[in-house]
């Protein structure tokens, strides 16, 4: 070996080679986790700010009384806004206003000089707060599984825990696109509102969809709206089939795939902008 091959070969494995994200995920959830712990009374207050499935349930309860609506009854309204509360309490993003934040006070390059993608560690401090969203959502659980009328079918309950994620993925990677618009805007916080609005009438949030006229209720299930929140929900509580929630899942995991996308692209786009401004 001559002395230029030496060198070079040197220099190749002297050079820093970036982490693993995977490998460095367990180290960035476990630093999430803590901080989660460090913030918990905010956690609390923002979980709590998020109870609107009691509100209506009080309210479509009360009207089922006098009659059933649709297929629901009080037992199965108890039931859909039940699990809608677990499921939003489960899937939600903050990502937002953490991004809207550090992207104006410019603490969002403290983010980039890391060799791990700013995307992969927000997901990390997102998903560590998981374990005390749930703890906090148990008692919901227990009222759900001992009064309320959930679905039996094993198929059915392991559809519904993969659209858990699939639900959190729309969520997560949709809130990375709006709060990357915050390169561009003075705040995206404004386009989070109208994601917000949209999100409480076609989720099925405040309503039931099959409850909406036929023109409305086929907009609704074509939007991804209602792979956030109402198809988790009409999944565990049994409202269709294997098959039907096999397609419904197909369409949501295509929406996740399509929302990450779209923000690793508005990211990056946002970044170089950031940069050439002297972020």
């Amino acid at each position: 070996m001559n002395a230029r091959s030496a060198i070079g070969g040197s220099a190749r494995t002297s050079r820093a080679t970036p982490p693993n994200p995977l490998r460095a995920y367990p180290t960035l959830l476990r630093v999430g986790f803590s901080a989660a712990l460090a913030y918990r009374a905010e956690l609390v207050i923002w979980m709590l700010t998020t109870t609107m499935p009691l509100v209506s349930l009080s309210i479509w309860t009360a009207v089922a009384r006098e009659a059933p609506v649709g297929r629901y009854g009080p037992g199965e309204f108890v039931g859909y806004f039940l699990a809608a509360l677990i499921v939003r309490q489960v899937t939600g993003s903050w990502l937002v206003w953490e991004m809207n934040q550090e992207i104006r006070q410019g603490t969002l390059s403290q983010r980039l000089l890391k060799p791990i993608h700013p995307l992969w560690i927000y997901s990390a401090e997102n998903l560590a707060a998981l374990p005390l969203r749930a703890a906090l959502c148990l008692p919901v659980v227990v009222v759900a599984v001992v009064y309320a009328d959930l679905t039996r079918s094993g198929p059915l309950l392991a559809i519904f825990f993969v659209s858990l994620l699939g639900a959190w993925l729309i969520n997560f990677f949709t809130m990375a696109i709006i709060g990357s618009l915050a390169f561009f805007l003075e705040s995206s916080t404004s386009v989070f509102e109208l994601w917000l609005i949209t999100f409480m009438l076609l989720s099925g949030y405040v309503v039931p969809l099959e409850l909406f006229p036929g023109w409305v209720r086929g907009v609704a299930e074509a939007l991804p709206f209602r792979y956030t929140l109402g198809f988790p929900v009409e999944v565990v509580i049994g409202l269709m089939d294997t098959k039907a929630a096999l397609r419904g899942l197909a369409v949501q995991y295509t929406y996740a795939a399509a929302a990450a996308t779209a923000a690793i692209l508005v990211f990056r786009a946002g970044v170089r902008r950031f940069g050439a401004f002297g972020g």
